[in-house]
């Protein structure tokens, strides 16, 4: 955290929130889900908090080229697939072995260091290719 940020309810609450839901969310989803709680909440307050979270390395943006962006909680490195038909979101894993092999094949290719990897499928899901 940066010496200008002081700690704040919202933003932990926020952060605890991503954590135990696991899934994909957009800042309206956030602020539908603690405004109860917050009686001082604002949709700006959720913005904010989740760009200093994006700052922190404690959330990940994903602007999977949509309205509006999908936020989660930082965690292992892993891709998403996201389908064209209803927009789902769906994490898949990623092999340790094969963060490294794209990493390394980076560092050998240009001479540049990856500092993080971000891997999209886009398709249509199951669900999608049934109807």
């Amino acid at each position: 955290m940066s010496s200008r940020t002081r700690k704040s309810k919202q933003r932990d609450r926020i952060l605890e929130l991503l954590e135990n839901e696991r899934i994909h969310v957009t800042a309206n989803w956030v602020y539908d889900q603690l405004r109860k709680e917050f009686s001082a909440l604002s949709l700006g307050n959720v913005y904010r908090n989740l760009n200093i979270l994006v700052e922190q390395g404690e959330v990940n943006r994903l602007p999977f080229g949509s309205t509006f962006d999908v936020y989660e909680a930082a965690r292992d490195p892993h891709c998403h697939f996201v389908c064209e038909g209803c927009g789902l979101i769906e994490d898949v894993p990623m092999p340790r072995s094969l963060q490294q092999t794209m990493d390394q094949a980076v560092l050998d290719e240009t001479g540049h260091t990856v500092s993080r990897t971000t891997v999209e499928f886009h398709g249509w899901c199951r669900q999608c290719r049934e109807q």
